[in-house]
């Protein structure tokens, strides 16, 4: 393999969901788990929208523990693929960045794994937020997990540095090459990564990015738009370590790599 094919509106995991579950299995259902742990304390009714419900699998979870489910995704692959493997609930294409799915239409949004990140400018993130407000119900809740970044506030170390993983799936082992770097000026944490396998096809170069929200920064935001914060941590959580489990109670600080939120809606649209 001599060239590099660039592929930025491409993503070899999302445009694979059965590849995509193999490198990120979540056998025990972790963050379906936490997900419907935070409904549940806070006493959300059952209608759920899980917005960038990717593969499905959180969204089933929910479904079986009882809720009406909407799993919403932009991808068309990732959605056929949650159809067919993980049932239960409706799945709609939909894009997290503005969306209309009904006014007062659920009682719960959540949005898991740094979806939200994808809003990459203040008018995305107020489109998400407003469409938010107007699906959920009076006093219907907003559950939230993605990256922090107040993490990457003088920790250098994590940026500009190669980092390689390696894993295995039906035969072929597929390497990547992950480079994370800070845009300052536009708030944006930049990853560029090159896949690679042993199955003889080319490398391919992808590119993505998630907007690094600081802790108050979300306060203010979700305020603005009617949401009252009732948890805002970085953990215990489906992606920290260690991780969230059953009995634990939110934590206190918000300063590790993950951040979590659930926010209740005080003033109607």
């Amino acid at each position: 393999m001599t060239s590099t094919t660039t592929a930025s509106s491409h993503n070899l995991l999302t445009d694979n969901p059965e590849l995509y579950e193999a490198r990120f299995p979540d056998p025990g259902r972790l963050a379906g788990r936490w997900a419907e742990d935070c409904l549940r304390r806070h006493g959300a009714g059952p209608r759920v929208l899980d917005m960038g419900c990717g593969t499905g699998r959180d969204a089933a979870h929910l479904h079986s523990a009882g809720r009406t489910v909407t799993g919403a995704d932009l991808s068309e692959a990732m959605l056929t693929h949650a159809r067919t493997h993980h049932r239960g609930p409706e799945y709609v294409r939909a894009d997290l960045r503005g969306f209309d799915l009904g006014r007062n239409a659920f009682d719960a949004v959540v949005c898991l794994d740094s979806a939200l990140l994808y809003c990459h400018t203040n008018a995305l993130l107020d489109a998400f937020l407003s469409s938010c407000r107007r699906a959920v119900a009076p006093a219907g809740l907003l559950v939230a997990e993605m990256r922090n970044g107040a993490h990457f506030l003088g920790r250098t170390g994590l940026l500009d540095i190669p980092r390689v993983d390696e894993f295995a799936w039906q035969g072929t082992a597929y390497r990547s090459t992950t480079t994370l770097t800070v845009d300052r000026t536009a708030q944006l944490l930049r990853r560029t990564r090159v896949w690679t396998a042993d199955d003889g096809s080319e490398p391919v170069e992808q590119r993505s990015a998630w907007r690094l929200l600081f802790p108050q920064e979300l306060r203010h935001l979700l305020a603005a738009h009617g949401f009252e914060v009732l948890e805002l941590h970085d953990g215990p959580g489906p992606r920290t370590d260690p991780p969230w489990h059953e009995g634990l109670p939110p934590g206190r600080t918000a300063d590790a790599d993950r951040l979590h939120v659930v926010a209740r809606l005080v003033r109607p649209s």
